[in-house]
């Protein structure tokens, strides 16, 4: 099986420059760093005994930055590197002064590039990411007796399914992890099945928060000085019609309603501002705006990092991913701010987050226009409940404690 893997890799790999071109040209990969991707690194290595972390893009990378903060301040840790995939996690990772952490792109999962990777960067332990399970990677870090952790691991029922059809290569590849560290229940019964040997509860770090820089938020306030403020988060195409729809049939209703919309990807924003304005709404954009004007009704956030400024101004939030079929996003960041919270019916990758909020009286779930309008109305003068603030925090602090004590065994 890891020979047709390689076979199917070898394939997308002889595409890939076209795949990239057009990516470089959406915005969607760095102009210059996509090399890293082919390992050729723009940093030097003068260290052995990396910590190497590895997330997908923005919210697995956030959510090891409270991880990566305290092993900054470890003196036995020389250097810690953190990869990923996208342009967005890049990013928000810049805006942190890190002396010892550096950060790359993901290789290919050709057997070749992961080879140079480990040769290259020689970490002695390697710490993967929620979903992250890359077969060639895995296989050499265990070839080299480097320690694996799959850290806040989620296998959903559809991955499970998928793997389950090939059995013996997924246990080749799961009992290739050392410690997994499952985020919830599900995932622990399913790494178990595929054939994780060594599993450990420690509960989901992002219950701890993303430590976002800039969250002073005073300018924010006067620039929205008497607005009752609605969020959308993490939303994703078709969501934002579905929000304009709802904001438009509230605009009688609610005096001075605005509604701020933190789309999942920010390249979409032209896109964005054309749909809304095709139903009458009017658009502007965080990074053309230093007042607001009076006619706008939508106003689109472009920029990452700077969501938890916005929730601290608002009292109610829709959290996005949740009307499509993409599983959800996770809704812990808005709930920290005090926000009620709203989603669609289709979040099976946070299914346990969003039940224990409503278990706690600060969720709902809508499932039409009609539904948002009405919770719109019933929630938009909410009360945060400074108790589950409290509760969400130390909860919080205890996971990501107990993840650091797991990770340090290998330390």
């Amino acid at each position: 099986m890891f020979f047709i893997y390689n076979i199917f890799l070898l394939i997308i790999f002889l595409i890939s420059p076209i795949i990239l071109i057009i990516r470089i040209f959406l915005g969607k990969e760095d102009k210059i760093r996509f090399k890293e991707k082919f390992c050729l690194f723009s940093k030097k290595n003068y260290v052995n005994g990396t910590i190497w972390f590895h997330g997908a893009s923005v919210g697995e990378i956030l959510s090891i930055i409270p991880i990566v903060e305290r092993f900054e301040k470890d003196n036995k840790i020389k250097k810690i590197l953190i990869t990923s995939s996208t342009t967005s996690s890049s990013y928000i990772l810049s805006k942190y002064k890190f002396k010892k952490t550096i950060h790359q792109f993901y290789p290919f999962d050709l057997n070749i590039f992961t080879k140079l990777f480990i040769n290259y960067w020689k970490p002695r332990l390697a710490i993967f990411v929620d979903s992250e399970i890359w077969p060639n990677m895995y296989n050499n870090l265990y070839k080299k007796k480097i320690p694996l952790i799959l850290l806040n691991a989620r296998i959903t029922e559809k991955s499970f399914n998928r793997w389950k059809y090939f059995p013996n290569f997924s246990k080749n590849v799961f009992e290739k992890i050392s410690v997994a560290l499952p985020q919830n229940k599900e995932s622990k019964k399913y790494l178990k099945l595929l054939g994780t040997k060594n599993i450990k509860t420690a509960g989901n770090i992002k219950f701890y928060g993303s430590a976002l820089l800039n969250h002073n938020s005073s300018s924010l306030k006067k620039k929205f000085l008497k607005k009752n403020i609605l969020c959308a988060a993490s939303t994703h195409k078709n969501e934002e019609l579905f929000i304009g729809k709802a904001h438009k049939e509230l605009k009688n209703n609610i005096k001075n309603l605005l509604t701020i919309i933190i789309p999942r990807h920010i390249n979409r924003k032209k896109e964005i501002t054309y749909e809304l304005s095709k139903i009458g709404l009017n658009s502007e954009l965080h990074t053309s705006s230093k007042t607001l004007k009076k006619n706008t009704d939508i106003y689109i956030v472009d920029t990452y990092g700077d969501a938890s400024k916005f929730y601290s101004l608002s009292k109610l939030t829709f959290v996005g991913g949740s009307l499509i079929l993409h599983g959800g996003q996770n809704p812990l960041e808005p709930a920290r701010e005090g926000n009620y919270i709203l989603y669609g019916p289709h979040v099976d990758n946070f299914k346990e987050v969003y039940q224990m909020l409503e278990d706690l009286k600060i969720a709902n779930k809508i499932n039409s226009i009609k539904n948002l309008k009405n919770f719109i109305l019933k929630k938009i003068n909410y009360s945060e409940n400074k108790e589950v603030k409290y509760k969400l925090n130390y909860l919080g602090n205890k996971i990501i404690n107990k993840n650091i004590l797991e990770i340090k065994r290998f330390v």
